[in-house]
């Protein structure tokens, strides 16, 4: 079988493609639409890449295209058109090579604001001698919602701190590390009743767009933080906005937003109750970068021998 992968990491793949999956013929390809792609006319699969954009153009050319591996978690920007349209096609995410990372970064983030981490640094830049009272993460709510594999990995980390966890998915089956698995309306509004802590960890479809607004921050307690590390169309940002501002709730820690990068005028980059990353959650580790090569290459020679391929996408859903 041929797969067409980017040619940014083609060379990182030959090797252990050629290890695990004898069968495969990898072929390189430019992200530059008008360079010529060897094998396109016969191609099986096509990978791709962080950033990539020429994968949607490949799969709807290819005539025997079966199967589209991307190395993102989310999906949204993946399930275009053509890709939606073309009969047959299987496609996979890398959710897991990003579950380290971003759970990790999501307890960082929370421990900066228990711990008050900014304020003492501002007393070491003021060579003040200053204690600050602090919070532990010992006994309070963290509230999940979306429990795929960051959303698990937020839950175990959670858990190892000895935090209460709360989660949130389509269906209330139970969840390793999940104390309370929620679902529907009802199950959102306890969520954001309970939790000092509300992490978006879910994928953004038409069903979930602005899943948090106006009402539903309303809901949160007034010392609750919400934390956004999957997608900024998530949140009505107007709304958050005007909460942060009001001081409704006790602040937000941002990693995605409705327009990025986020506009220099955004009364968000000045709010001392607002922490914000550049997209930047999973780090782009060493380890994250081994995660989603492996995982690419372990669907490859499952492809090639006819198993069925891990994180394989609902594209009717969504994720």
């Amino acid at each position: 079988m041929i797969a067409l992968v980017p040619d940014v990491i083609y060379g990182e793949l030959t090797g252990p493609a050629r290890e695990l999956a004898p069968g495969a013929d990898l072929r390189p390809y430019a992200e530059d639409e008008a360079a010529p792609v060897d094998g396109l006319d016969k191609a099986d699969a096509v990978l791709r890449w962080v950033a990539g954009r020429r994968f949607s153009d490949l799969v709807a050319r290819g005539p025997c295209v079966r199967w589209l591996h991307t190395a993102s978690a989310g999906v949204d920007h993946v399930l275009t058109p053509a890709v939606r349209a073309k009969a047959g096609l299987t496609v996979t995410d890398s959710g897991p090579a990003f579950e380290i990372a971003i759970s990790e970064f999501v307890l960082a983030w929370m421990l900066l604001v228990a711990r008050r981490l900014p304020d003492l640094m501002a007393h070491q830049h003021a060579h003040e001698w200053k204690p600050e009272v602090q919070q532990e993460l010992y006994g309070q709510t963290v509230g999940i919602i979306g429990l795929g594999p960051i959303g698990r990995g937020v839950a175990s980390r959670a858990k190892a701190f000895g935090m209460r966890t709360l989660g949130l998915r389509r269906r209330d089956a139970p969840v390793p590390a999940v104390d309370e698995v929620l679902a529907g309306d009802a199950g959102l509004a306890r969520l954001l009743r309970e939790s000092d802590w509300i992490v978006l960890a879910a994928a953004l479809t038409d069903a979930s767009r602005s899943l948090i607004g106006p009402a539903q921050l309303a809901q949160m307690k007034p010392s609750a933080w919400l934390i956004n590390i999957a997608r900024g169309g998530l949140v009505d940002e107007a709304a958050l906005t005007e909460a942060l501002q009001a001081g409704r709730i006790g602040g937000a820690c941002l990693d995605v937003f409705a327009r990025e990068p986020l506009p220099p005028d955004s009364p968000l980059w000045d709010m001392p109750n607002v922490h914000i990353a550049p997209h930047n959650s999973p780090g782009w580790t060493p380890g994250l970068h081994e995660r989603q090569k492996a995982l690419f290459v372990d669907n490859l020679r499952r492809f090639v021998r006819g198993e069925p391929l891990e994180g394989v996408v609902d594209i009717a859903w969504g994720y």
